[in-house]
């Protein structure tokens, strides 16, 4: 039977593969849209050609090297899952059952394709859920861009209605205070570690930063964490422009050199680990703190097909499409 109603599900992307052909097309993709890159255009495609993609295609791939999994890339296995896993809790508590498919904003599969596919299912009104906590211009926003050009393709589109963030809802805080509350061991401090954005894009009103403030203490909170055990950082910081700060990689440095006996690092920006959780905290993040002189290094997962996250975001989507879920 026809669903009359979709859900797509949204997430960055990733290469294809771990090699450098793979990571080359990939990043010539990602790095080409004008909402992650602001700089004129003719002059960035320039450095992007010239400079970028001749050399860090290489050192990419390395890094995907070290997370990929047999079953390919973290962040599209683990998105495929969270799908899946909404998918069947949406059929729980919705009295029909919605078409849920999943598109990449860069790669495959495309958001292109998945509104296609949608489409084909017979769909009139469509839920667009960013897997992005935190709203940015430059990963929700585009994610929207995607989507209003795929849609204006079509002769009859469905109706478009949007998730923009999630950032304080309380069963997205409660979930990620679980998961961190079942940390192995107990922390003497807890890190809250979120990917960073240019600063001039915060100074020019993406609120991307603040939000992030906001779920770090509303966490904080829920935790009964004093201000004293935890704090929060910007990772994945490119080129020399100043991002958000505090840096990841600077407050690692800082806790360890402060003899910081147990650290726990926490991403609640990413819905889905992936390389920047992976490689970049759970790997390098943990070899910067031990260097400085650090104890023990905890990374607390992603949320990923977690229950609580499915059972939030099914959530989310009941209440865009103003339905009364079952309990």
């Amino acid at each position: 039977m026809p669903a009359a109603t979709g859900v797509l599900v949204v997430n960055l992307g990733t290469p294809d593969a771990p090699t450098p052909e793979a990571v080359r097309r990939f990043l010539a993709e990602f790095l080409s849209d004008p909402r992650v890159v602001d700089l004129p255009r003719l002059p960035w495609q320039i450095i992007l050609r010239t400079v970028i993609l001749p050399f860090r295609p290489k050192r990419s791939a390395e890094a995907y090297r070290e997370v990929w999994t047999p079953a390919g890339s973290p962040l599209l296995t683990g998105t495929e899952a969270l799908t899946r896993a909404l998918a069947r809790r949406l059929a729980e508590i919705l009295p029909e059952a919605p078409a849920v498919a999943m598109g990449m904003t860069y790669g495959n599969p495309s958001i292109a394709g998945a509104i296609d596919r949608l489409r084909d299912s017979g769909v009139r009104r469509l839920v667009i859920l960013p897997l992005y906590p935190q709203y940015s211009a430059t990963t929700t926003a585009a994610v929207f861009d995607r989507v209003d050009a795929a849609l204006a393709a079509l002769t009859a589109p469905p109706e478009r209605l949007v998730i923009e963030d999630y950032h304080d809802d309380p069963a997205h805080i409660a979930a990620v205070a679980a998961s961190i509350a079942a940390t192995r061991s107990p922390f003497d401090h807890l890190l809250f570690s979120f990917h960073g954005i240019p600063a001039r894009y915060a100074a020019a009103g993406d609120p991307y930063g603040t939000r992030c403030r906001a779920t770090a203490r509303l966490v904080a909170e829920r935790l009964g964490l004093p201000a004293e055990r935890w704090s929060l950082a910007f990772q994945s910081r490119v080129g020399r422009a100043r991002w958000l700060e505090p840096y990841t990689e600077d407050r690692l440095r800082e806790l360890g050199a402060a003899g910081t006996r147990r650290l726990a690092v926490a991403c609640p920006g990413f819905a889905v680990d992936c390389l920047e959780t992976l490689e970049e905290i759970a790997m390098r993040g943990r070899e910067t703190f031990l260097a400085s002189g650090g104890g023990e290094f905890e990374y607390i997962p992603a949320l990923n097909d977690d229950a609580a996250q499915v059972d939030c975001l099914a959530r989310l989507v009941a209440a865009r499409l103003g339905a009364r879920p079952a309990a």
